[in-house]
């Protein structure tokens, strides 16, 4: 477990952060031209408790302490480093992933999609509406959903596959499973990411299918199982105990020859947290750059929403999460994973355009 953990903050856009970066007054995010930064928060840890933060400009990076300087300098090299195309997937704009459910019980579109002909059609209407990804599941983890047998689970969803495979074929699928036998299936039948709600920890097999064939996948972090995950969720910080998962299972998969650059994060909103929880990572979800990777958040239509607006709240949820989603556009969050696509689209469409308007 780290001692230090850094964090990019205060950001710029758009013609600005490319002047501060060729002038070098700034870094580079990501490879990304259009964001920068000038300052880095720097959390220390001692026992799995976090002691402090601090916060440095660029220029004072050089006088700190030798031990905790290397660790920085190391770190903004995965910051500032470019992120390589995953399926086709630019990560120098932001992106977004249409959710598609065929289940009978997911928590927000549950039964609308279970026929295989409305599943095409939504995914039609997405693609239609800008989605760069579609996430294609059979069983529902939403809080207190119970675990389906593989083959039923795989049956939902391999003709919607097929079908969009055959009409998309420059379209990413991503496969949203936590077992080993669906992850293999789906990539049978051209599935180009696997994104396991588990953290990979479901399913013993899962790795190796995924190593075997050097499928990307999408890194994401549940606190306990579907069933029991909101059942009073406890972190030291969530923020870093999450950030260690997260490099505990890089430096696994590294060292079993799987890349870096097929890795995509995703610190599970929602998924074994509380409301305090989820603000905590949002708010600060920069801190994931220094892992080298791309990052996505899916806060789409969830509960946290709900516990901030009280009696403001609709079902669609619509606002609250294109703020989320602005909120981590502005931290170089590159992928969003989201229900309503042409709305969310249209939001980060006029955000960014703004944004990068002198």
């Amino acid at each position: 477990m780290r001692k230090y953990y850094t964090r990019p903050c205060n950001f710029f856009y758009g013609n600005y952060a490319k002047k501060l970066i060729k002038s070098k007054k700034a870094f580079i995010l990501a490879g990304n031209q259009n964001i920068a930064f000038d300052h880095i928060e720097v959390f220390e840890r001692k026992k799995k408790k976090t002691i402090k933060s601090n916060t440095f400009s660029i220029g004072e990076i050089k006088n700190l302490d030798k031990e905790i300087k290397s660790i920085v300098q190391l770190d903004l090299k995965k910051i500032t480093g470019k992120r390589k195309k995953i399926c086709g997937l630019n990560f120098n704009v932001p992106m977004i992933m249409g959710v598609l459910n065929i289940t009978p019980d997911s928590f927000s579109d549950g039964g609308l999609f279970f026929n295989h002909l409305k599943a095409y059609n939504q995914a039609c209407l997405m693609i239609n509406s800008g989605a760069n990804i579609i996430d294609i599941g059979g069983e529902s983890t939403r809080p207190g959903s119970t675990t389906i047998e593989q083959q039923k689970e795989w049956n939902r969803i391999k003709k919607t596959i097929i079908k969009i495979k055959k009409n998309f074929k420059k379209i990413p699928l991503s496969l949203d499973t936590r077992k080993s036998y669906v992850m293999e299936k789906g990539v049978n039948l051209g599935i180009n990411v696997i994104n396991d709600v588990s953290g990979l920890n479901f399913d013993k097999k899962s790795f190796s299918t995924i190593n075997n064939k050097k499928i990307p996948f999408i890194l994401h972090h549940m606190q306990g199982t579907p069933n029991t995950m909101q059942k009073n969720p406890k972190y030291n910080d969530a923020l870093l105990d999450i950030y260690d998962f997260f490099e505990k299972k890089i430096d696994f998969c590294m060292k079993n020859k799987f890349k870096r650059e097929l890795i995509i994060l995703d610190p599970g909103i929602g998924f074994g947290k509380n409301l305090k929880h989820n603000l905590r990572i949002l708010s600060k979800i920069s801190i994931f750059h220094s892992l080298g990777c791309p990052i996505l958040i899916g806060t789409s239509k969830k509960r946290f929403i709900e516990h901030i607006v009280t009696k403001f709240d609709t079902p669609e949820r619509t606002g609250g999460t294109l703020a989320s989603v602005i909120s981590g556009l502005l931290q170089g969050v590159q992928l969003f994973r989201v229900h309503n696509v042409k709305e969310i689209n249209q939001g980060i469409l006029v955000f960014n355009k703004i944004l990068n308007t002198n």
